[in-house]
């Protein structure tokens, strides 16, 4: 599907809000409510618009540690692998990767006992990893919401 100006401009609105109402968004951009009503339908069922999700403050949720964690994957094991860690509900993001880490993962733990148990008990209890590194995120200077549209 290819975006135009008018489609940016509501997706922008939608990142900032995404309980933005039409009528609010129609306004914004000086448009009627019924056209941005019918633009949002035709992203949602292109798959511009994957879903609407409330951000969550995970310290607020009890969340008091985050980490990355880089996993080397062993040959023929990745399939199998990459599902075990997303039964984890401490796995929050899975990238898969170029460089020294073929797989890298955002984990949420209460804190750092939390944290170890994950690790230790959870993921290099695993088999088909070969090696891992975790690295702990001592906070956040800077987040952007949403794509630069």
């Amino acid at each position: 599907m290819e975006l135009d100006e008018t489609d940016r401009a509501i997706l922008r609105i939608l990142q900032e809000d995404a309980r933005t109402p039409f009528s609010e968004i129609a306004r914004r951009i000086d448009m009627s409510s019924a056209t941005v009503h019918d633009r949002v339908g035709r992203m949602e069922n292109a798959g511009v618009i994957e879903g609407y999700h409330a951000k969550v403050d995970p310290k607020a949720a009890g969340y008091g540690t985050s980490a990355l964690v880089g996993l080397r994957v062993e040959q023929g094991h990745e399939a199998e692998a990459l599902e075990r860690l997303e039964s984890i509900d401490a796995v929050k993001e899975i990238y898969l990767t170029t460089g020294e880490w073929d797989v890298m993962l955002r984990v949420f733990a209460p804190d750092t006992d939390g944290l170890r148990e994950l690790m230790f008990d959870h993921i290099a209890a695993m088999d088909g990893f070969s090696r891992s590194q975790t690295m702990v995120i001592l906070g956040t200077e800077y987040e952007r919401a949403g794509l630069p549209l």
